[in-house]
């Protein structure tokens, strides 16, 4: 009897219009600068249907459910399930910190899901909490204060240059061109902009000049660093600090999205690599990562080596960051879906998981 086909529901949430539709009707030669990517960038719903072909592609049955701030509509699908949620839902009802809230929604019901679970999707969306949990258990990060009232002693130990940012904010939300400061005016006229702007706590850090690495694990038992990114900021105008921005993220009509390149794998010496390799899978496992998750580090001049975040369930956007390296380890874009759907599906008791 032939097996019945694995069915995957791809589960996300957006709500309003999406800014990158705009986009559309933007004409490039009406930038002040010349543009070296296509500005012209995919909506959100064009890159999750581009999941669901590509998953598609590898045999499974799939779904596309935008759950649309309805609790409703995540209910209907988990008492009617999938064998598998692919769980792309990044925040609820405009706030991220009810994210692991819906993973917790899927492990009442008992339905396998990829990637992070609750505590993990909650502890690393806490940058302070991990930075404290990473240093407890011998993982560099920078040195850091973590502020929830706009005050800081002018004696506060830290060495500039120093970045400020929130805390409890995600995709690099609140990560400026103004956010690295180098004396204590810029400093205290950043903090109160950021209290201004952000929830507390702010975290007031050591920026560590030298180059920025994102690092892919993907699996669990045992995990496996992908090939290494590295970011080359050797094009941004002077008045951008070499790091990665907002805006270079995620703002095409921004002059930085268009002049921070990527290099991978990234030329590092071994005993460099190791290091990070070491201090990959540390954090991925001390922050309870799973499945896949992209870990930011910094290396400074002198070759040390600092986490500066946790990032569980990472953008999965083809040729970008985790799935650039995903290639460079010689894994298609589908192959990659394939993997982290396989993982879900091994914690179900009851599949019978392929190869």
């Amino acid at each position: 009897m032939a097996k019945n086909p694995v069915s995957v529901a791809v589960v996300f949430n957006h709500v309003g219009e999406d800014e990158y539709e705009k986009l559309k009707e933007v004409d490039p030669k009406s930038l002040a600068f010349k543009p070296e990517y296509d500005i012209h960038v995919a909506t959100v719903l064009e890159e999750y249907e581009e999941i669901v072909k590509a998953l598609q592609k590898e045999g499974y049955v799939v779904s596309l459910l935008n759950i649309e701030d309805s609790l409703d509509r995540l209910l209907e699908l988990l008492n009617n399930p999938p064998d598998v949620v692919f769980n792309l839902v990044e925040y609820f009802r405009d706030d991220p910190k009810l994210e692991h809230m819906v993973a917790g929604l899927y492990e009442l019901f008992r339905v396998p899901y990829t990637g992070a679970p609750p505590f993990g999707l909650a502890l690393c969306q806490r940058k302070g909490l991990t930075k404290q949990l990473l240093l407890e258990n011998g993982v560099p990060t920078p040195r850091f204060h973590l502020l929830f009232k706009p005050h800081l002693k002018t004696r506060h130990g830290l060495h500039y240059p120093l970045i400020v940012k929130p805390a409890r904010e995600d995709a690099s939300m609140g990560v400026e061109k103004s956010s690295v400061v180098y004396n204590q005016g810029q400093l205290f006229e950043r903090i109160e902009y950021s209290f201004r702007e952000f929830n507390p706590p702010i975290l007031v850090e050591e920026f560590i000049v030298g180059r920025e690495l994102h690092i892919a694990v993907l699996g669990n038992d045992p995990p496996q660093v992908l090939p290494i990114l590295e970011y080359d900021f050797s094009n941004l105008p002077d008045e951008i600090p070499p790091m990665i921005t907002y805006a270079a993220k995620w703002e095409p009509l921004k002059e930085e999205f268009h002049r921070v390149h990527t290099i991978c794998p990234a030329k590092l010496p071994k005993r460099v690599e190791e290091k990070i390799r070491e201090r990959a899978f540390k954090a991925y496992a001390l922050t309870n990562c799973r499945d896949y998750a992209r870990i930011d580090m910094r290396l400074s001049k002198d070759n040390k080596v600092y986490v500066l975040e946790v990032n569980p369930n990472p953008d999965l956007t083809e040729g970008v960051s985790f799935m650039e390296s995903a290639e460079k380890a010689g894994l298609s874009f589908s192959e990659t879906l394939k993997r982290i759907v396989e993982m879900a599906r091994a914690r179900n008791p009851r599949a019978q998981v392929s190869g």
